[in-house]
Formats: C-alpha cells, structure tokens, sequence
C-alpha cells in the first residue's frame, strides 16, 4: 500500500505503476462532466479556472447530499469516458491525476504519457464506505450544477488502485492477460 499526500507531484506520478494499491490524503476536487464542460469554456474564453489544475486530482464524482451529521453523502465514482473528450486539455494544464471508473480513451493516455498523469480507480457501488474517507467538503464552482458542482474534498487514507499509469500501462489490459489462457 502506497500513501498519497497530495499535491500531487511529478516524481510521485512517475513512481506509481499500474496495479498499485493507493490511499490519498489532502485535498482532492469533485468534476463530473457537466463541470468539465463548463471549465473547458473557462479555457477557451481565456478565462481563470476556480481553482489551479496543477499536481492537483480530480474524482469524477457527483456526491449526494448529505444525511443530518455527515460530512457528505454517498460518493461513487462515474465512468471517466464521459471526461475523455475534456481531460487531455485540463491534463496539458496541469492536472496530475483522475479517479473514476472504467478504461479511458487513447487520447487521454497519450496526454498522461506526455504530460506525466495518473489514473485511479475507485470501487463502484462503494460510494457509502468511501465517503467515511471524506472528512470535509466545500462547493468551490458550479453550484447551479447541483451534486456536480466541483467540490474540494479533504480527504484522509482514500482508497485507490492505479489503474493507468504515467507510462502508459493499463491495469484492463495487463489484468486480462494475467488471467488470459
């Protein structure tokens, strides 16, 4: 197991290879593809983001409302391949890692291999459990967007696995072939 502290800098995206297990301490911001939309518009208006991309994570995640004492709701990850047409751009301006599920597209692994990035898994249908790994939160853009405004998180041991990482290696593919006969 492998600690994570973020920012999340180069040298620790060039250490991580697929199949690593991971828990992320810091702060980390929710962006489903509603939000990625509106930040891309941001970057093509010449506009500031609401927040700096570099070394930083996005879980692509639209979290539930929170229940009377909790820090926030159940927390799943979405499937990445609704943000493969918005993350080679936000990767190219810094974004260093990205937590979701399911395979990406080959244009997202090309931006991570040029630009040295890090794709994550979470364990979908975990959005309870995952959510105790949440110790705060706060709407920091969109919030007309609802559960997909982004969100900082502060999170502490939040579990991962490398499923992509700065190299290319793809946990669906070495994983298939592992148990391929």
């Amino acid at each position: 197991m492998i600690t994570i502290t973020t920012p999340l800098d180069k040298k620790t995206v060039s250490s991580l290879k697929a199949g690593d297990l991971v828990r992320i301490s810091g702060i980390i911001y929710t962006a489903r593809d509603a939000a990625h939309k509106k930040l891309i518009e941001l970057v093509n208006e010449g506009k500031s983001l609401p927040f700096d991309l570099t070394d930083q994570i996005i879980y692509y995640a639209g979290p539930c409302p929170a229940k009377p004492g909790m820090v926030i709701g159940p927390a799943g990850p979405t499937t990445s391949g609704r943000m493969d047409a918005y993350a080679p751009k936000l990767i190219e301006l810094g974004l260093t890692g990205m937590i979701g599920k399911g395979q990406r597209s080959n244009e997202v692994i090309e931006a991570m291999k040029k630009h040295g990035a890090v794709y994550f898994g979470a364990t979908g249908g975990a959005a309870a459990l995952i959510a105790n790994s949440i110790k705060s939160q706060e709407t920091v853009a969109f919030p007309e967007l609802g559960t997909e405004a982004i969100r900082k998180l502060v999170v502490e041991d939040f579990p991962a696995v490398v499923l992509i990482d700065s190299y290319g290696s793809n946990l669906y593919e070495s994983g298939r072939k592992k148990y391929k006969r």
